[in-house]
């Protein structure tokens, strides 16, 4: 039986894949990986060869078109480990590559593209600077031009394989203030004057998280990333992708924090009784399923307006609102399932604790939840 009517058949094989592969390459090794902060280099490529890298991407690349539901299934699944360090770091060249597929020269696509999908190259994308947060606009980095070479000077953070990636898609300032000045550059780890400081975090400890550095970084015009000026719009609709991306995973992260709750409870014995059969747990659980529920039905309902309409105000407003409540969902599920694991729930090693842990990133990371709500807003035409 299908998940979801807009589910295909091959929707629902390519889950039993990435089901198989995340039971047998990760859940195993999850709570390891997560305790050493790192995880093995060779993931990539089991990941690639499994046909999980290069979902959307063109096949002249080493790609796999897709829809967004092929992703949705990829991000549900994944979460199912409980390890959302682990899958943002794995699948970090979808924020970091998309740009370069999209508006990148046909020389970088060939030069940058058929690497990462295979494995062999880790992506990242470098936005965030400390004095800004999301006001991408607002950014300081700065590249100047000169003759054939961008200067880079200034500094990223928060960076998603900030210390392990080969390929940065950074976003700098070639131009004058605001968005009109913004463009994007290819940056490769071992430029001259590029240094990366690894941050440590409350959760996503296998997910290598960075501060970088570019101190008078010269870099080949040719690794300009579509127009120079022009790189504000492609910014924006990589947020779009990636935002969708979260909120799926932040649906998986919510159900299996449901299923762990759910089988503690049938389980373990308090009064004479089962927790199941205390009203308080069945209702707890109750209202866990009803979010878990709503969260999908509003996951594919914008998922499939946007294959349609993907630069629809009316569906940017949907997508911001999803990545809000898929958030809100899976931190109430989270803390939902601690209570109910009471002093097991507190110690670390289970899914739920480490969901739990890594459940406030998740509203903050792609958007906080104020930007979300102040950008739906802005679509639906609120302010004027």
């Amino acid at each position: 039986m299908k998940a979801h009517p807009a589910l295909s058949e091959e929707h629902e094989a390519f889950r039993d894949t990435v089901r198989r592969f995340v039971e047998r390459e990760i859940m195993p090794h999850a709570t390891t990986w997560d305790e050493a902060g790192e995880f093995p280099r060779e993931l990539y490529r089991k990941a690639a060869q499994a046909s999980l890298l290069g979902l959307g991407y063109p096949e002249e690349y080493g790609g796999t078109p897709a829809d967004h539901f092929f992703r949705i299934v990829s991000g549900e699944e994944f979460a199912r480990a409980g390890c959302g360090g682990l899958s943002a770091s794995l699948f970090s060249h979808t924020i970091g590559a998309p740009p370069i597929a999209a508006v990148g020269s046909e020389e970088l696509k060939r030069r940058v593209l058929p690497a990462i999908l295979a494995g062999e190259k880790i992506s990242a994308l470098a936005i965030t600077e400390a004095g800004g947060g999301s006001d991408v606009a607002n950014l300081k980095t700065r590249a100047t031009r000169e003759g054939g070479e961008f200067v880079v000077n200034g500094e990223k953070t928060f960076i998603t394989s900030g210390v392990r990636a080969d390929y940065y898609t950074v976003a700098v300032r070639t131009g004058g203030p605001g968005a009109a000045g913004v463009s994007l550059l290819l940056i490769e780890r071992d430029r001259a004057g590029f240094t990366r400081a690894p941050l440590k975090k409350m959760g996503w400890w296998c997910s290598d998280t960075a501060s970088l550095h570019f101190d008078n970084v010269r870099v080949p015009a040719a690794n300009l990333i579509g127009e120079e000026n022009a790189g504000f719009r492609a910014v924006m609709r990589n947020f779009n992708s990636e935002r969708l991306g979260m909120a799926a995973g932040a649906v998986g992260f919510a159900q299996a924090c449901l299923e762990d709750a759910l089988d503690w409870a049938r389980a373990r014995q308090t009064f004479g009784k089962r927790l199941v059969e205390h009203q308080a747990i069945r209702h707890k659980l109750v209202d866990m399923q009803t979010r878990v529920h709503a969260a999908r039905a509003l996951l594919y309902d914008t998922a499939w307006k946007l294959s349609g309409a993907p630069r629809e105000p009316g569906h940017i407003a949907q997508l911001a609102m999803l990545k809000n409540f898929s958030t809100d969902t899976m931190q109430y599920c989270a803390d939902g399932a601690v209570q109910t694991l009471g002093g097991a729930g507190f110690i670390r090693g289970t899914r739920a604790e480490r969901i739990y842990r890594e459940s406030k990133v998740m509203q903050i990371g792609g958007g906080s939840t104020e930007i979300m709500k102040d950008l739906a807003a802005r679509q639906l035409g609120w302010e004027s």
